[in-house]
């Protein structure tokens, strides 16, 4: 029996350069499917897309129209094929009432980072967390909660209990930082794809400042620098900036060897309320 994980988010060839997906219910946040998930999705489309080239070395989605569960279509146009790295042009689109409508926008380039190697070096710090057992669980969050973000269940999120005020009906920390430990719910191996989909699963930092919700994202950009070593993940999202009904996310992710795998940043609107 494979991971869920996997089946979530399995693709088919539908054409040159075209691929079927289906989109999982269990995916859903607020009002759509999870833009990390989703990239995920197109991600794993263009790792099929390119022989040799498996990995996404950064990769860039734009969100036109939130997506929802059922059918999707992802068409990939190659802009270079090299030798190291390739880069691609992808939309992910769905039929709405008779009508194509595109979804994402994406500009990725891959490579296969068993050719770079593991040599990371980085002024960065990883995030200190207490441990698992001290941390909250986010899939015991209240039923509302739950109602409103299914995909809750679909992975392990131990919050730090220094940030995770809102989260659990507390009071907010007043800083603009989450941070906790991961892994998917089956315990299936983090690789490079679903580390973009791992940079989109933390609450919001936004809970911390007193306003919970679902936050839309527009943008999203993600690097990855290397395939984590096995074990639980360290997740870390920070903002700076809350400005004219956006702010940012910047998120770092952390292995069980110390090193920093991958890194993204993301714009997001204000968030809407729960319920």
């Amino acid at each position: 029996m494979g991971y869920e994980y996997d089946e979530a988010i399995a693709v088919s060839p539908a054409g040159p350069g075209e691929y079927a997906a289906d989109l999982q219910a269990g995916w859903v946040v607020g009002g759509g499917v999870n833009g990390g998930y989703v990239l995920s999705v197109i991600g794993n489309a263009i790792k099929a897309q390119l022989d040799g080239h498996p990995d996404p070395y950064t990769i860039s989605g734009y969100y036109l129209s939130a997506t929802t569960p059922g059918p999707a279509t992802i068409r990939i146009e190659e802009l270079r094929r090299g030798r190291g790295t390739s880069t691609v042009r992808a939309t992910l689109g769905q039929v709405v009432d008779g009508e194509h409508v595109d979804r994402v926008s994406v500009l990725a380039t891959y490579g296969d980072l068993t050719r770079v190697g593991g040599d990371i070096r980085t002024t960065a710090t990883p995030p200190e967390l207490p441990p698992v057992e001290e941390c909250v669980l986010t899939s015991t969050a209240p039923p509302d909660v739950k109602a409103f973000v299914p995909m809750l269940d679909r992975f392990a999120m131990h919050l730090d209990p220094a940030c995770a005020g809102t989260f659990v009906g507390g009071a907010p920390s007043g800083r603009a930082m989450i941070q906790g430990w991961f892994e998917l719910a089956d315990h299936r191996p983090i690789d490079p794809i679903a580390l973009v989909t791992a940079v989109d699963l933390l609450p919001p930092v936004t809970f911390e400042l007193g306003m919970p919700g679902w936050a839309p994202t527009l943008e999203l950009t993600v690097h990855i620098r290397a395939t984590p070593a096995p074990g639980l993940l360290r997740l870390r999202h920070e903002s700076r900036n809350f400005a004219g009904g956006f702010f940012e996310e910047d998120c770092e992710v952390w292995d069980s060897a110390g090193r920093l795998v991958a890194q993204s940043r993301q714009l997001a609107l204000a968030p809407r309320p729960l319920g």
